[in-house]
């Protein structure tokens, strides 16, 4: 029976996937535990975030309500600030602290902050590489013709090009909760206080792109032990 049947290196995958989900599990038990906590100063997710936008001299950038749960964003392309329904319309600490961060994405857009720039430039790239590197991969490896190295080549690049921005986005991510914190706090949005418990908010959120950075690398590491096999035979 060929190795790939019987595949070893799915320790990796395995390893990955707990980390994102022992992430993802976390992050939402911290986001409901400071749900519960109201701010004092009575602010909204989506008013915190225009008045933090109007304090960075920011007015170009419009905020809406997008379905979903922890589903808040940035879109550089239409600067369009989106936010959930557990932040839009709630003044929890919680709230406020993921749309001051959704506000960091878009005040690192205004000063051009370049992580943001690189990682905005990769998602067409990416998105063809995450849905076909895969495919592309197992062709490689299940096919005994001689164009069959050139075709694995081309899967590992592109799932590495996926790994890359994973680990672009680290930068990105902890810049815009630090940008949001100072922003809060230089605004008075939040008291000391309530900062503290904020900030365990967006620390566990940021927990999740190191998951996910993580679970790629191991994916890589995997995908290179099942490519060097695969040269053996």
């Amino acid at each position: 029976m060929p190795y790939y049947y019987n595949d070893p290196t799915l320790i990796f995958f395995y390893i990955g996937a707990a980390l994102s989900v022992l992430a993802s599990l976390n992050v939402r038990r911290i986001f409901n535990k400071y749900s519960l906590i109201r701010s004092k100063s009575g602010l909204t997710g989506s008013q915190a975030a225009k008045l933090i936008l109007q304090e960075s001299g920011i007015n170009d950038v419009s905020v809406k309500a997008v379905r979903g749960n922890l589903t808040d964003h940035y879109k550089p392309s239409t600067k369009t600030l989106k936010l959930s329904q557990p932040v839009m319309n709630v003044d929890s600490i919680a709230a406020v602290g993921v749309a001051a961060h959704e506000v960091g994405h878009a005040i690192q857009h205004a000063q051009e902050y370049a992580p943001l720039q690189i990682r905005s430039a990769m998602v067409p790239v990416v998105n063809i590489g995450s849905r076909l590197s895969w495919p592309i991969i197992l062709v490689g490896l299940i096919v005994q013709e001689s164009w069959s190295r050139t075709v694995l080549n081309i899967g590992v690049l592109l799932f590495a090009l996926t790994t890359v921005f994973a680990l672009i986005t680290l930068p990105v991510e902890f810049n815009a909760s630090k940008r949001a914190l100072k922003a809060l706090k230089g605004a008075q949005v939040l008291s000391k206080e309530e900062l503290r418990g904020t900030r365990k908010v967006l620390n566990a959120a940021a927990m999740t792109y190191v998951a996910a950075a993580a679970a790629s690398i191991l994916s890589l590491v995997r995908i290179l032990l099942l490519t060097r096999s695969r040269r053996r035979n």
